[in-house]
């Protein structure tokens, strides 16, 4: 492996003692620099020209990437990206144009200036919308890489309440993002909702709320055509079964989940009405 390739899979960016322990020389390191692959980032730092932007900047400042700029070192599920750089500085001068957060508590990413798992999820439970962070925790959860007991009992006393509030809407398992914020929004709504539940003749359904709608919480791949004669077929099965139902795409979860919650309402009103009733 090369010098470029070493450093793309470290994440575009390491320490001089890092490169020597892989092999690379002294000499090797300069003939790079000197072709313009491997740029100095600061002294003993050095990274690719075009990658580890993030990473370079935290190198630079002996600080770690944390929160939401962290979640792709995790591979968790995010909403967006982050648009400025979170950093864990460890000591009290902030880094310009980034968002400061405290110190690292937790044993750091084994390789990357990256701070470790439980620190990314407690400072992005303090510090982001209920929504970006939940989504997080809730794709760390149900891997198995940390458990909500752990975040909760890191989070103590007042000032963390907020923090904690979120914990208490991660559930067992979810497919996708959207199942994670539909459950947020129905249960805020204080619905009685019931996940992955299967029905004779249907299979399993994403939600089934007050026992008599089913909501199903559509990703890309319900646009494809197979797809769409599958959902068409446990559309009709559902009915059929005695059961009404509902399909929410992306954009209406994401954002108008106001509208969302209002069609199930609107539905379930109805239904108590009797106006889905024989006539």
């Amino acid at each position: 492996m090369d010098i470029e390739g070493f450093l793309r899979h470290r994440g575009g960016v390491a320490r001089i003692a890092s490169l020597h322990h892989a092999g690379f020389t002294g000499t090797r390191v300069d003939k790079a620099l000197a072709a313009g692959s491997v740029v100095r980032v600061r002294r003993g730092v050095y990274g690719l020209p075009t990658e580890g932007d993030e990473l370079g900047l935290a190198l630079q400042h002996n600080a770690f990437v944390t929160c939401l700029s962290a979640a792709p070192a995790y591979q968790l599920w995010t909403l967006e990206k982050a648009g400025t750089v979170h950093l864990s500085p460890g000591h009290k001068k902030t880094v310009p144009g980034t968002v400061t957060h405290g110190r690292i508590l937790h044993p750091v990413h084994p390789w990357l200036p990256v701070a470790g798992l439980a620190d990314v999820l407690i400072h992005a439970l303090r510090c982001l919308p209920a929504l970006e962070a939940l989504v997080m925790v809730q794709c760390a959860a149900q891997r198995g890489d940390v458990t909500v007991e752990f975040l909760r009992r890191k989070l103590p006393g007042n000032r963390n309440a907020r923090a904690r509030a979120v914990l208490d809407y991660v559930i067992p398992r979810a497919d996708s993002v959207l199942e994670v914020l539909a459950s947020y929004h129905f249960r805020r709504a204080g619905l009685h909702v019931r996940r992955h539940v299967e029905l004779q003749g249907v299979g399993e359904v994403d939600f089934l709320i007050e026992d008599c709608l089913v909501v199903e919480t559509d990703g890309a791949s319900h646009l494809e055509a197979k797809q769409v004669k599958k959902d068409r077929a446990r559309n009709n099965a559902t009915v059929v079964g005695g059961r009404l139902c509902l399909r929410f795409g992306y954009v209406e979860v994401v954002h108008h989940p106001e509208q969302m919650v209002a069609q199930v309402l609107a539905v379930l009103e109805q239904s108590r009405q009797g106006s889905f009733s024989a006539r």
